[in-house]
């Protein structure tokens, strides 16, 4: 198994470290929030389910770990203001960023390409692809005064394995995989800064449970399988390694 498959994190590794989890009300997201806590970081739950987030921010303060902040924001509907008075709240609370990690998820249903609208294909692309690549922009300042930054993005297998009924959500995840590679040729200025897509394969998840209503959960990794990689990629493991498609499952 590769080293970040199964990787061990150091006591202090996060501890210190502000990261932004983007789907942070669910399944990787919340896995991922929890588990950046528990390693001593300061997560930023942003989601578009207030409830979800205050589940994943209450579990945070209960476990003893440091008080997280949670932000309300709907993928689909930001624009640049919103964006904009992220960072400034980021900036005002934290004073920095060492991290993001990209896992909402806008998936609406398989069928075939004739019964999709035009609807459905641009709030998969604004959630999976522009919202992430417009965040991630927008706190660049941040992102760049930190000594240590990384970003992760959650990809998705049939990104690269288009096959029929998987239509506008394959095509925008895929679009992730461009972007993630853009940034990191264009990001060569900045060594302490990266980011990397990875793609966990079938796991036990909401979104899994929705794309394959049919599939026995006992068959399935649990989403807790993929926290070691997560920690790898988003702390100072992995750095000076970006640009990177990783493939959780092969």
């Amino acid at each position: 198994m590769s080293e970040w498959k199964d990787y061990q994190v150091p006591a202090d590794a996060f501890t210190g470290r502000v990261i932004l989890v983007t789907g942070a009300g669910q399944g990787v997201g919340a896995a991922a929030a929890r588990a950046l806590a528990r390693q001593g970081a300061t997560v930023i739950l942003l989601g578009r389910s207030e409830k979800k987030l205050t589940r994943v921010y209450d579990d945070i303060v209960a476990a003893g770990g440091p008080e997280p902040a949670a932000v309300p924001m709907d993928l689909a509907k930001i624009g640049e203001s919103e964006i904009a008075q992220l960072g400034v709240l980021i900036n005002k609370e934290f004073g920095r960023l060492d991290g993001i990690l990209h896992a909402a998820n806008g998936f609406t249903f398989l069928s075939p390409l004739s019964n999709q609208k035009l609807d459905e294909w641009v709030e998969q692309f604004r959630v999976n692809v522009a919202a992430p690549f417009a965040i991630t922009r927008g706190l660049m300042p941040l992102l760049t005064q930190a000594p240590d930054a990384a970003v992760l993005v959650i990809g998705e297998e049939h990104a690269l394995d288009a096959k029929a009924y998987w239509g506008g959500f394959s095509v925008s995840k895929i679009g992730q995989q461009n972007w993630v590679r853009i940034a990191a040729d264009e990001w060569e200025a900045y060594p302490q800064l990266r980011i990397n897509w990875l793609i966990p394969g079938a796991i036990h998840s909401p979104f899994r449970t929705k794309s394959h209503p049919g599939e026995s959960p006992e068959t399935l990794p649990a989403i807790e399988a993929l926290v070691p990689s997560l920690l790898y990629w988003l702390g100072p493991a992995s750095h000076g390694q970006s640009g990177q498609t990783l493939m959780f499952k092969n």
